[in-house]
């Protein structure tokens, strides 16, 4: 919103306070000011002249030689270049010595021989925007109107000595979408007394009625409250007075003509819309607010064909749209140079209607963005009234007698109870009685005592924005002061913020995966019905969560595994040649058993892992190496140790669906409970890598709720060994479906203390021990943490490992 400062002026004194004194009192009461250009670019020295003759230059075909009276006694001669210059018109004049925009200091000068003293602007060149000027008036010199007093400060005729005010606009406070409501801020801002415009009550100039001529109806009331019409007959279509174009060029309006100018003008003043019909193209005179038929087309003012949709609201004459409700009018019902008689409307379109519209048709207009914030519906009747009395008083038009109108609903002004106690609680502060109701009369806020020390504030309806008692408490804050609101130390007990421990094992984990080199991948959280089926241990029992409103088939339902997703990042890496790959994702999947939702899904945090391509890169001295199963088991490996749960981890052998059956292994932890599967990893299933072009692809998921109650991060630091280890090897034959985690268990059981670490270096297969055996190699390390082990000891220890694995596992010593 652009306000101009002596505009503003008109409604409040603004003696002693300049405009950019003004700019930071507003910006510090809550309404933003971007800036405050000044209208003068840098004008001096220019005034109104009258053309009394215009010559064609002896030598230069596209010249002209004007006399012109510029009201200082003596005629000036001045040549000048531009086509549309002629006698008897009344054009700015920049004398010698006047300074124009650009550093351009004007002289006596020849031209092709004849003198000139001085130079006949163009708007542009007094910097104005020529866009904002009526069309006729872009090209070439600028024209005044005729009755444009000889001599006269060009600064003063085109309002060029104001300054605007550029208000940057929250979509709460659309009451400062008008001059009337900047004023009843400003008022409320200095404390000075408002001087508001009076409509003029007693317009009819002729003895016709209106209701003789219009007939309106609302027909979708849930969109209109209130409609209300004019007929003034008559009218002269003219250019509008010069001091209406000043303020809607300050305001960043193109003027038209009398009629639209004046609408727009008592817009911007009163912040209500207003249009104007051309009553003779209004059939039968019948208006009707109703929804847009299915199909129905209508051309609007800017030549375009606008194809309508049922739920848009429209302005309807007997037989066909004639506007676009609080958006744009129809080429149809347009105000022309032969309209004599006009029908002015001023209504109350919902706002949301009014939006919906717009945004469909990607049309927005200077009346739509107000409509959109809802406008003051006490001033649906002022502004028509205020507007048809310009009309009259510019156009010469003759108002017909009251107004036609047809009211849905009243709405009435807000009532919001608060106290002195609750003000002072919230802000701090130790106003008194008085200058909060001071505050509140500076509103313009009516206040009431209720009893128990409470008021009853009567908000205005402008103020929309103020439903709440802490809306109110707003208003005193702002306008006491923001500055003058003490602040005070906290006081009480505080709590140190820290992370919770599943935020904490999170970002452990990405701390982790990152800096094993793999990367993390942000995933869609929706996916295709089909790929929730792939991997059906991990989704368990739930049923598809699908959305109300999906974006496509294949972004359709809430995922329930976060490994496909994976996967197709996968495949997109590699068409893109990106072939090594090591991805992981930290999300929540979705699981609920009912067909139809009647309860929120369960939200359960995975970490979820891919490997594929190769752990190196082949160089001159090395060939590539493939990941495998292992590179994935040991990262996660990695993860479980550094969590503390490496003891409570088991893997064992399984087949889940969407894996390799030979290359998977269950992930399960040690609990009260037994040992739990909380994921799965492995080998993707071929066919799934066929599917999805995959080359050897590893993966794996975990659940991380039994990690985020079991883990345990504390580190037990220990001093360095000072006493020797002795290393003893075995190698032992057993069944191949013997497991070397087993085997490294039952050893750790039966050696007791003096065993530091097993670990398996070794399996063999083949037809020296057997095509159904294979040969486990394990390297143990004894050590004890206070003197030297005897090799006595470690000998026995070492026979009762053997043992156990002879009596457990059919175990036999590898010769």
């Amino acid at each position: 919103m652009n306000v101009s400062y002596r505009w503003l002026s008109d409604y409040i004194d603004l003696s002693g306070i300049p405009a950019e004194q003004l700019a930071e009192m507003m910006t510090r009461g809550g309404i933003e000011i971007d800036s405050v250009p000044s209208r003068n670019a840098g004008v001096s020295g220019v005034v109104v002249g009258y053309v009394k003759t215009r010559e064609k230059h002896p030598d230069a075909d596209k010249l002209s030689v004007c006399t012109i009276d510029a009201g200082t006694g003596e005629d000036l001669q001045i040549v000048c270049g531009a086509a549309n210059i002629g006698a008897d018109m009344k054009v700015p004049v920049a004398m010698v010595g006047a300074k124009l925009p650009g550093g351009l200091d004007i002289k006596r000068a020849k031209l092709r021989g004849v003198e000139s003293q001085g130079m006949i602007c163009s708007a542009r060149e007094l910097g104005i925007n020529d866009k904002l000027l009526p069309k006729e008036q872009q090209e070439g010199i600028l024209i005044l109107p005729p009755e444009t007093e000889i001599g006269r400060d060009i600064l003063d005729v085109l309002a060029l000595n104001d300054s605007i005010l550029e208000l940057d606009l929250t979509p709460n406070r659309s009451d400062c979408l008008s001059m009337l409501g900047v004023a009843y801020e400003v008022a409320a801002l200095t404390g000075r007394p408002l001087k508001l415009p009076e409509p003029d009550k007693d317009l009819h100039s002729s003895v016709d009625r209106t209701s003789d001529h219009v007939r309106v109806s609302i027909t979708a009331t849930e969109q209109c409250s209130l409609y209300t019409a004019r007929y003034i007959k008559g009218v002269k279509i003219a250019p509008a007075p010069q001091w209406i174009q000043n303020r809607l060029i300050a305001a960043g309006v193109r003027p038209i003509n009398n009629i639209v100018d004046i609408t727009n003008y008592v817009m911007l003043e009163y912040g209500q819309p207003l249009h104007a019909f051309d009553a003779a193209k209004v059939a039968g005179g019948r208006i009707d607010v109703r929804l847009a038929q299915p199909g129905e087309i209508l051309v609007t003012l800017d030549d375009q064909e606008r194809k309508l949709e049922p739920q848009m609201l429209v302005i309807a004459d007997a037989e066909k749209a004639i506007a676009l409700a609080g958006v744009m009018g129809g080429a149809n019902s347009e105000v022309t140079p032969e309209t004599t008689d006009i029908i002015l409307e001023s209504a109350k379109f919902e706002g949301g209607t009014v939006r919906r519209t717009s945004r469909q048709l990607g049309l927005r207009s200077e009346a739509s963005s107000r409509f959109e914030k809802e406008v003051d519906p006490s001033r649906v009747r002022d502004a028509l009234d205020r507007a048809a009395g310009l009309i009259a008083r510019y156009a010469e038009g003759l108002v017909t007698e009251g107004i036609v109108e047809a009211e849905v609903s009243v709405q009435q002004p807000a009532n919001v109870e608060i106290s002195l106690s609750r003000i002072n609680g919230m802000l701090g502060t130790e106003l008194s009685s008085l200058e909060i109701k001071t505050i509140f009369s500076r509103l313009h806020f009516a206040v009431e005592v209720s009893g128990d020390g409470i008021w009853n504030v009567t908000v205005p309806s402008r103020r929309g924005d103020i439903t709440r008692d802490v809306d109110l408490v707003e208003e005193v804050a702002r306008l006491h002061g923001y500055d003058e609101i003490p602040t005070t130390l906290i006081d009480g007990q505080t709590t140190a913020g820290s992370l919770t421990k599943p935020q904490a094992i999170r970002r452990e984990l990405r701390s982790i995966l990152t800096g094993a080199g793999v990367h993390e991948a942000i995933c869609y959280s929706v996916t295709s019905e089909q790929k929730t089926k792939l991997f059906t241990e991990l989704s368990g029992d739930t049923k598809p969560i699908p959305l109300a409103m999906p974006m496509s088939e294949e972004r359709s339902v809430l995922r329930t595994t976060l490994i496909p997703s994976l996967l197709e990042a996968a495949a997109y890496n590699l068409t893109r040649k990106n072939n090594d790959l090591a991805l992981f994702e930290i999300g929540n999947v979705y699981h609920s058993d009912e067909e139809v939702l009647t309860r929120l899904p369960q939200e359960k945090p995975r970490v979820s892992l891919l490997l594929s391509g190769n752990r190196r890169s082949a160089s001159w001295n090395r060939s590539s190496e493939a990941v495998d199963f292992y590179d994935a088991k040991g990262i996660l490996e990695k993860i479980l140790d550094h969590l503390g749960l490496t003891g409570k981890i088991v893997y064992e052998a399984a087949q889940p669906a969407g894996f390799h059956p030979g290359r998977t292994a269950a992930i399960k932890i040690h609990t009260e409970r037994g040992n739990e599967t909380i994921g799965y990893i492995g080998q993707l299933h071929p066919e799934l890598q066929r599917d999805f072009d995959l080359p050897d692809t590893y993966v794996a998921e975990m659940e991380l709720a039994p990690i985020y109650e079991y883990a345990d991060r504390h580190i037990e630091y220990r001093t360095l060994p000072r006493y020797p280890a002795i290393e003893r090897d075995i190698a032992v034959v057993v069944d191949r479906n013997v497991a070397g985690g087993a085997l490294t268990e039952a050893i750790v059981a039966s050696a007791g203390e003096l065993l530091e670490s097993v670990k398996v270096f070794d399996v063999y297969t083949g037809d020296r021990i057997g095509t159904e055996k294979k040969s486990v190699a394990l390297a143990l390390v004894y050590r004890h943490g206070e003197r030297t082990l005897t090799d006595e000891e470690v000998t026995e220890t070492h026979a009762r490992v053997l043992t156990q694995l002879e009596q457990s596992f059919g175990a036999e010593l590898r010769k």
